[in-house]
């Protein structure tokens, strides 16, 4: 590794974790942002410019990170959001049935990148939170708090539509005291 010794890359962590806050708005996301790109800095190491700022270089891997991850997750979304129209077209319900599935897979679609997976992986592939782990390759605590945030922001959204349902309703020839 072509660092200085004074120049430790675990001094200018905290500053990578704002950034990668304020590129991502979303404190786990960030965290995860931070351990790759702390993984890319160590395996590129020998990229390291003697005499660079070793800061500066950090946080263009946090942003590089970042928006890698960004592209990675639209083409993903976009994927994810055929696959939902293919699956709306084969599905024969009534029609309230399909406005019903499609709400609940836009809610879906809503939540982040990790959440989905896990919530996925549990919900719809049947695996145990431990198998989940396993394949996520992260502690099953992890795996738990996401699930646990998945089903509260799907809650949320689902609570978010009804409030604004019912603020459009407006009854003919009564009144509107509300």
């Amino acid at each position: 590794m072509r660092f200085q010794k004074r120049q430790s890359v675990l001094d200018h962590v905290p500053a990578m974790r704002r950034y990668a806050r304020a590129l991502s708005r979303d404190d786990d996301i960030a965290d995860d942002i931070v351990q790759d790109a702390l993984v890319r800095a160590y395996e590129g190491a020998d990229t390291f410019r003697a005499g660079a700022s070793l800061k500066n270089w950090l946080l263009a891997i946090v942003r590089n990170s970042f928006f890698g991850d960004l592209r990675r997750n639209k083409a993903e979304n976009l994927r994810h959001e055929r696959l939902a129209l293919l699956l709306i077209d084969h599905v024969e319900a009534q029609q309230e049935r399909q406005a019903y599935l499609r709400q609940i897979i836009d809610r879906f679609l809503m939540l982040s990148a990790s959440q989905r997976e896990v919530l996925h992986l549990i919900s719809i592939e049947g695996l145990s939170y431990q198998e989940a782990a396993e394949v996520l390759d992260v502690p099953i605590g992890t795996v738990m708090s996401r699930i646990s945030r998945a089903r509260s922001a799907l809650r949320a959204l689902e609570i978010d539509a009804e409030t604004k349902a019912a603020h459009q309703l407006y009854i003919v020839g009564g009144r509107d005291d509300a």
